[in-house]
């Protein structure tokens, strides 16, 4: 016998491919673009596209005499009373003079996806 249950808004789970946290509705990861899961048969593709509210893009140039410059790229998200929620190092390196490099953040949202979790009583594994 099985259960079936639509996950909770903004609930989690591992990416089996990158290990990243990703929503547990999506059908990919954001991360690595891996399917993790196909439609249920009749469904569709997804009916309301997501939107993309915020995307910045700008480019570092190393104008220096030199000298290596190293970075790290930050990401930290708050709520409306500015309390962190999240705070993460995504990206390191460093550049040497005359190179550069360009970072994009993306905020994509979304009505969460209507896949279903299938739960099989009997082993306890869901699919």
């Amino acid at each position: 016998m099985t259960t079936a249950r639509t996950p909770a808004a903004g609930e989690t789970r591992i990416c089996p491919h990158c290990k990243a946290t990703i929503l547990k509705s999506a059908l990919s990861c954001p991360a690595c673009n891996h399917v993790l899961k196909f439609d249920a048969v009749g469904t569709g593709p997804r009916s309301i596209p997501a939107r993309c509210p915020l995307s910045i893009e700008g480019t570092i140039r190393h104008h220096g005499r030199g000298e290596v410059l190293e970075y790290s790229v930050l990401l930290e998200v708050h709520d409306e009373t500015g309390k962190v929620i999240s705070r993460q190092v995504v990206g390191v390196g460093a550049f040497q003079q005359a190179e550069t490099r360009t970072f994009c953040l993306r905020v994509e949202v979304s009505p969460p996806e209507r896949s279903v979790i299938v739960r099989d009583l009997r082993s306890g594994s869901v699919s």
